[in-house]
């Protein structure tokens, strides 16, 4: 943990720099915290809409909207999100909105009585696998296709199936982490997979972290990014 100070007030962050509390937040955190997410020139009345409604959702549902409910609720395309919060949707608009890391606000913890509809391969292949209490992979090293095709099934992926596009975007985020031990953005691979925002969510209905980065088995608030602002 460590401390991010402005203005004479301090606030507890974590190594990502991300609110430690969700109740801690200030407009003055956000202000602040905005030029080390490459917003030099500071907050926009269109960057105040999308955390203003960010935190709004949370308030009332308990859980951090996704990319596309945001993108339509505030009027934006991925290129516009990308312009107002260059860092990416999570650690860009959600860190600045007082979001937590590593997933704590994606929605309620994953309940390890759930078992999806049994599959044969599985019963050959019996390998297990070490998550978190929100579902995702706790080392990405033990991710394989098993079970990306496994944990499709409890997702709303189209016929619980997932298909060459599908496995495209994941081995892209795959390779993306095992370069640079980061989990690319939405628009690294909406740009890298030639997709815009809509197929997306046809694709994977959950949205980018609930599914994309997860099917992949990655996971946010793991070690520290190599890349500054991120």
């Amino acid at each position: 943990m460590g401390t991010f100070n402005y203005k004479g007030k301090n606030y507890e962050v974590d190594s990502l720099d991300f609110l430690t509390r969700f109740e801690n937040w200030d407009e003055n955190f956000a202000e602040g915290m905005a030029p080390r997410l490459k917003l030099p020139q500071g907050l926009t009345v269109e960057n105040w809409d999308v955390i203003h409604w960010i935190r709004k959702n949370f308030i009332e549902k308990g859980v951090c909207p996704n990319v596309y409910e945001t993108c339509r609720v505030c009027g934006l395309r991925i290129a516009e999100m990308r312009k107002l919060f260059p860092t990416g949707y999570w650690r860009g608009a959600c860190k600045l909105a007082g979001m937590i890391s590593g997933g704590a606000n994606l929605g309620p913890a994953f309940d390890p009585s759930y078992q999806p509809e049994t599959m044969p391969f599985m019963d050959a292949y019996n390998k297990t696998y070490e998550i978190d209490v929100r579902g995702f992979l706790v080392n990405p090293d033990e991710w394989d296709e098993y079970y990306a095709t496994y944990r499709a099934l409890e997702m709303k992926i189209p016929g619980g199936k997932l298909t060459a596009k599908h496995w495209q975007i994941i081995k892209f985020l795959r390779d993306s982490y095992k370069k640079i031990k980061e989990v690319p953005t939405i628009y690294e691979t909406c740009e890298s997979n030639q997709v815009d925002l809509d197929e997306l969510e046809r694709l994977f209905p959950d949205g980018y972290h609930r599914s994309v980065v997860k099917l992949a088995g990655l996971r946010l608030g793991g070690p520290p990014s190599r890349r500054t602002g991120q």
